[in-house]
């Protein structure tokens, strides 16, 4: 089980994550939940819809993302689609660029920190 802390780093970056995956393309909720599933359950476990589509609300009200309706060919009815917006591409930038220097920061600090190995 992972600690509380653990768990704030992960909600933390979940909502940069899906950006990236809305930025290589324009995509749906199951695409998303695949390829977020397929790139990082190993560090981040599995996500699920009740996870992932209240993020992409959010995303969609603060003009981040935007959705549009589309056919489904797998069933012939249809799906909900995410592309980025102007803003969400500007928002993906800056957050992408701080969590850059973020983790140059915090690697430099990690670096000279003494762990043990009783400790880690």
């Amino acid at each position: 089980m992972d600690s509380k802390y653990v768990q704030q780093f992960k909600r933390g970056s979940l909502e940069m994550i899906l950006l990236c995956l809305v930025a290589k393309k324009e995509t749906y909720g199951y695409e998303i939940l695949t390829e977020l599933n397929k790139g990082s359950a190993a560090v981040l476990g599995y996500a699920r819809e009740g996870t992932v589509y209240p993020i992409l609300y959010r995303l969609q009200e603060a003009g981040l993302i935007q959705s549009r309706m589309g056919p489904a060919p797998a069933n012939g009815g249809e799906k909900k689609y995410y592309s980025l917006t102007v803003q969400g591409h500007k928002a993906l930038s800056e957050m992408v660029t701080f969590w850059r220097d973020y983790t140059v920061c915090v690697n430099g600090f990690i670096d000279e920190c003494n762990l043990s190995e009783e400790t880690k």
